[in-house]
């Protein structure tokens, strides 16, 4: 897969609504974003035949009979599983990234009024019209405003992963047990070092597509090497990697899906080599045709 970033967005989307819109499956219309991503160190060959659809279910086939127009706070239950409100949206959210929201659906302000009484925690869910993805990202509120007419204005930050093991209502908003969900550590100490170096070559390759982009895009070109990893370890890093591929939901997902840090960076650095390939080829064309060549 090559994802072709026309532009980079340097402002965080705002989702106006959660009714999810099909995705393009366009991949050359596909955009790298570049985001501001504020993530201090925690404690802790793909082409476009492999553009993967995440494992997704409907919800209505696994909601329970239950429902509860005031549904409780979320709770501790049996097993390790959390009751956790679910808001369905046509994006991925990642660990550590931030999302901002307008909620207006009247369903959806009740689940804020419920979260601002408790704390401040909900699912986001990847929804491509229909089906649901089983895995996604909670989305922590940092911060938030009512309006007058009962809308509100959020910024959240992606926290930990989980898997939906059941529905347990739909109405007035879903609400799912939910089993959290982390990367395996590495089998030998030794691949830690090489998660290292991997990373390092994903780095690599995202200054090269921002730089040949740009280029394409008649933007300057900075002086200096670009940090963009900013001392992350690999598995917070391969998750900001996945949170530019704004433009391919699918990818995104089923990266987000993956257990394993150094295959979401293998097949980042991938997905980042074959668009610098496109790019580049993009830029040789440019240049073979610019007005200073054809006099």
């Amino acid at each position: 897969m090559a994802l072709l970033p026309h532009h980079f967005l340097h402002s965080p989307t705002t989702v106006h609504h959660h009714h999810p819109q099909p995705p393009s499956s366009h991949l050359n219309s596909q955009l790298i974003k570049n985001p501001s991503f504020p993530l201090s160190k925690p404690s802790s060959s793909t082409s476009s035949k492999h553009f993967c659809r995440p494992k997704t279910q409907s919800f209505a086939a696994r909601c329970s009979s239950s429902s509860s127009s005031s549904p409780p706070p979320e709770r501790p239950l049996a097993n390790d599983l959390v009751e956790l409100p679910l808001f369905p949206l046509p994006l991925v959210l990642f660990p550590g990234a931030v999302l901002p929201l307008q909620i207006f659906e009247f369903r959806y302000r009740i689940m804020m009024h419920t979260l601002l009484q408790t704390d401040l925690r909900f699912g986001v869910v990847f929804s491509d019209g229909g089906s649901v993805a089983d895995v996604g990202c909670v989305g922590e509120v940092v911060k938030h405003e009512r309006l007058v007419d009962d809308r509100f204005f959020l910024i959240c930050k992606g926290q930990e992963r989980f898997h939906v093991s059941r529905v347990l209502r739909s109405k007035p908003y879903l609400v799912a047990e939910v089993a959290w969900l982390e990367d395996r550590p590495p089998p030998r100490p030794a691949e830690g070092d090489d998660l290292e170096a991997l990373a390092a070559e994903v780095e690599n390759y995202m200054r090269d597509v921002i730089r040949i982009s740009n280029r394409l895009n008649g933007k300057p070109e900075k002086e200096g090497v670009m940090d963009l990893r900013r001392n992350l370890f690999p598995t917070p890093f391969s998750f900001f990697v996945g949170s530019t591929f704004e433009g391919a939901p699918r990818e995104q997902q089923a990266l987000l899906e993956l257990e394993d840090t150094g295959a979401r960076l293998r097949r980042e650095r991938d997905t980042l080599r074959n668009t610098l390939n496109y790019l580049t080829a993009a830029s040789a064309v440019k240049d073979a045709f610019s007005p200073s060549n054809s006099s």
